[in-house]
């Protein structure tokens, strides 16, 4: 049964390794402005993410069915002997390494994605403005003040 831990344990690292490489790949999608890219890339990113938590899921089985009432690999130490503990502790050291740096690549990407968002706004705000019109106290071809609608339109006309 340790076998089939470890094995789970080596899978979940590949895992995470991967994940880190596809959220470097992410960020430097975003850095370039290409949003359809970044939009691929973030599904394979969403499938890893869904299948890293089924492993951990069978993992966390795998451990209860070992030593009931035990939630962790850490909780099956005692069973272990020196060699597959030292094992066992660099493959959750490397782990959580791993997961460390994939939480801060996260954040960066997430910190990127909505100052593209910020920007983008600031820019479709300042265009909305630019073609508003501006001089609402202006006569109509009836003498009378035009009634000009507030929002920005190309086209007025009557049918």
């Amino acid at each position: 049964m340790f076998r089939l831990i470890e094995e789970n344990l080596v899978r979940q690292n590949k895992a995470m390794m991967l994940l880190f490489i596809l959220l470097e790949e992410e960020f430097s999608r975003l850095m370039k402005s290409k949003p359809q890219s970044v939009s691929q890339i973030e599904l394979s990113i969403q499938e890893l993410m869904r299948q890293i938590a089924a492993e951990r899921m069978t993992l966390r089985r795998q451990v209860a069915e070992l030593a009931p009432g035990a939630l962790r690999v850490r909780d099956l130490f005692l069973m272990m002997d020196d060699e597959k503990r030292e094992i066992f502790e660099k493959l959750l050291s490397l782990m959580d390494e791993t997961e460390q740096k994939c939480g801060m690549q996260a954040g960066k990407n997430n910190e990127m994605a909505l100052a593209l968002f910020d920007q983008s706004k600031v820019l479709l705000d300042f265009m909305h403005d630019q073609i508003k019109p501006k001089n609402t106290a202006a006569y109509a071809a009836s003498g009378r003040y035009a009634q000009a609608a507030n929002s920005a339109r190309l086209l007025t006309g009557r049918l």
